[in-house]
């Protein structure tokens, strides 16, 4: 059996490009006379303060000058303990998606051991091999194999080392459930556990150029849905997050915020919070901040600086479509230009088309919405500096920590215990640093804790863009010319999957009036909305049926195995669209992994109620088929949100709806019925499957909208506002 490996290439720019594009916090501590002489012993230093970087997927270039190659010697990833326990290093991290079973299983698949004799470290910088991030739907395609090799090898070294032992043909021997085994004879066999072997030694081998992997339908541990690795503890509130770290001595922080964004301290008096017991005052630039004994101290004392801020006059949300046209000024910009893609020639297609469309579709603002705010505990010991966070990038924010502090990298250790979800909004380390330069000023370990409102008001948020559309199609159903340009929101997912033969694909970067950053999917989700949504626009153009459209202009076989998999599933085609419920559908792909959705709307006023949710995903080969049910489920519940109600309001630079009270998220009463059909390609090697879930979800509940009211939504979100109280009907 052969296992398929290349993934289609409907990226433009590099997955790694996008996301180191975030943009980081800017923090320009000011460095004392004191500090400056023992850093340098004399001499000059030039120091140039980072403003805010290039938002993200702007296809800005900011690569690393020291990438760090990954160790090839098997004790950097794996040990064996005298006791047979297997301890695995890696640098990804733990925010709800369950890599931490998925992980374990593969290498008990490799290793022959079983998965409770594995213990992963994760997300230790000090500790495990260096990590670009989590982030992408990576994880399983990339440093799965990576830990199935090591495993491998570390299953052959110890084939080897027992044949050595027994003077005999390793060949002779086998592997499994954590011992070397046999055979004396036809009636007895013996063997030697792991650990006897190594007697806790370190296995110091390279890995082999290529150690023999199982191949998927061969599993017996991968492939199957082992319970989450300490599932309990999590049910029972034992396990550990970062805001549940403590350090002993310990002393709580709290930041004197800006009134607006991109604002700059004009004047101080911390004479009030400075009367206050306990309570250290920290003033650095534009930074202010306190510690205290508790958290109730810690607030009351930061209530109690009087700070004044300036700043800029700045835009809103009544102009950002506008605003986000705007070519961006940035001289950081990718020297090879933003992405741009062109096949054929749309000229020529416009020409031949017999009828033509134009749109535009828009995308709001929104917010992560994490169950964790940002949070760290930092600590100071001996000119070296440690802190525990909550992030999806430790190597990332380890040299953010240095270069704030303008110390060595390996003075700087970053942990990162589980954290309470990310969905892309944990790359940088703003709660770090500034634990960090609390600890520095308290001379204490100091915990600090973001508030719901500091993370809906000072966290990045996914990206808003406008996206315009002119397609040209024949009578036949065929598009014969698309031209697609989005503008801010990002190029991740500009391609299609449908065989278009004149393409001009264009991602225009701009200046953006909000932070923005990675989001679950980046810019995928708002591609997939514009272009699916054309998509039905187009087959209701030329009155053919929604399915039988999309099959007309598709090739790619797992593209169509995904659509025609909903479709079953959903019984698509069964019931028509009527006044008292609409049928939508829409296909997705990225990270190469396939999408397709079919879902029921009901619809009273403005009310948006989806009943029903079928959706077909295909990522390959499954690893841990009820961990991916789980994944496919909270991805259509997540996109709920996005599709129907998160919108950032905001006007000159602050943010108008800064708490869940005012920010609507999805709730029991909103979930459907959801049936998730997994397509489990045992011949294609395992893919992404954190992100692609969500692509297809609203672009089909807007065209399961239009179905029964006639009404064509093209923003995001799509409700209340894109009803009328009265809904007509078609």
């Amino acid at each position: 059996m052969s296992i398929v490996t290349e993934e289609p290439n409907h990226e433009l720019i590099s997955e790694r490009e996008q996301h180191e594009a975030v943009p980081r916090a800017s923090y320009g501590f000011e460095l004392h006379r004191r500090d400056f002489f023992k850093l340098l012993g004399g001499g000059m230093l030039v120091c140039a303060c980072a403003g805010q970087a290039l938002a993200q997927e702007s296809g800005a270039h900011r690569r690393s000058n020291d990438d760090e190659e990954l160790p090839q010697n098997i004790s950097a990833w794996l040990h064996i303990a005298e006791d047979g326990k297997v301890t695995v290093y890696t640098g990804k991290v733990e925010v709800g998606q369950n890599i931490r079973t998925s992980l374990t299983q593969q290498v008990a698949e490799e290793l022959r051991t079983p998965v409770d004799s594995i213990q992963l470290v994760m997300g230790d910088t000090a500790l495990t091999p260096y990590d670009m991030g989590t982030f992408g739907s990576r994880t399983t395609p990339t440093m799965g194999p990576q830990l199935r090799m090591v495993s491998a090898a570390a299953r052959e070294n110890l084939i080897g080392l027992a044949a050595k032992k027994w003077n005999t043909d390793p060949a002779s021997l086998t592997a499994e459930d954590g011992r070397i085994s046999r055979m004396i004879n036809s009636h007895s066999k013996e063997s030697i556990s792991y650990g006897e072997l190594t007697k806790g030694q370190q296995l110091v081998q390279l890995i082999g150029d290529d150690p023999e992997l199982g191949l998927p339908d061969k599993w017996r541990i991968a492939g199957t849905s082992v319970p989450k690795v300490e599932g309990r503890a999590f049910v029972t509130g034992k396990h550990k997050y970062a805001s549940d770290f403590s350090l002993p001595g310990m002393v709580y922080g709290k930041v004197v915020r800006p009134s607006a964004f991109r604002a700059t301290l004009k004047s101080l008096d911390a004479t009030e919070a400075e009367k206050i017991s306990g309570v250290t005052v920290v003033h650095d630039g534009n930074f202010v901040g306190v510690t205290a004994p508790d958290t109730t101290i810690a607030l009351k004392a930061a209530k109690a600086v009087r700070a004044e801020w300036t700043a800029p006059q700045q835009t809103s949300e009544a102009t950002l479509f506008q605003d986000v046209r705007k070519p961006a000024t940035s001289e950081t910009e990718n020297p090879g230009g933003p992405p741009r893609f062109v096949t054929g020639s749309v000229e020529h297609g416009f020409a031949s088309a017999d009828k033509t469309l134009k749109q535009t579709y828009t995308i709001s603002y929104i917010q992560h919405v994490p169950l964790e705010p940002r949070a760290a505990v930092a600590q100071w010991e001996d000119g070296k500096l440690t802190v525990w966070t909550g992030t999806q990038r430790p190597f990332a924010v380890r040299d953010e920590l240095a270069e704030a502090f303008r110390i060595p990298k390996d003075k700087v250790r970053v942990v990162m215990p589980d954290t309470g979800a990310a969905y892309g909004g944990k790359h940088t380390g703003e709660a770090a640093i500034e634990a960090a330069r609390l600890a520095k000023a308290a001379g204490k370990p100091v915990k600090l804790v973001w508030t719901r409102e500091e993370e809906f008001t000072w966290a990045y948020f996914r990206p808003a863009g406008a996206i315009d559309v002119k397609s040209g199609v024949s009578h036949d159903g065929k598009v014969v010319a698309w031209e697609f340009h989005n503008y801010n929101s990002g190029p991740s997912g500009l391609r299609p999957v449908y065989a278009f033969a004149n393409q001009h694909i264009e991602f225009h970067p701009t200046d953006p009036p909000l932070r923005q950053g990675s989001y679950r999917g980046l810019a995928a989700p708002a591609n997939h909305f514009a272009r699916e949504v054309h998509m039905d626009e187009l087959a209701h153009l030329v009155n053919i049926e929604p399915f039988e459209f999309r099959m007309n202009n598709l090739t790619d076989p797992r593209a169509r195995a995904v659509l025609q998999a909903a479709a079953k599933t959903f019984g698509w085609g069964e019931q028509k669209s009527s006044p008292a419920r609409g049928f939508g559908l829409a296909l997705g792909f990225e990270k190469g992994s396939y999408v397709a959705n079919c879902v029921e709307v009901q619809i009273n006023g403005r009310d948006v109620q989806v009943m029903r949710v079928a959706e077909a995903f295909e990522c390959g080969a499954v690893v841990n088929p009820n961990g991916l049910q789980n994944q496919v489920a909270g991805a259509i519940m997540m996109g709920l949100g996005g599709a129907l109600f998160e919108d950032i309001h905001f006007d000159n630079g602050r943010i108008l709806n800064p708490h869940l009270a005012e920010y609507r998220v999805p709730r029991f009463s909103d979930m459907p019925k959801i049936d998730v059909d997994i397509l489990d390609r045992k011949d294609i090697a395992p893919a992404g499957a954190g992100e692609t879930p969500i692509m297809a979800l609203a672009p089909a509940i807007s065209n399961a909208i239009f179905a029964e009211t006639g009404i064509r939504l093209r923003s995001l979100p799509m409700v209340p506002e894109g009803l009328p109280e009265a809904t007509p009907h078609a």
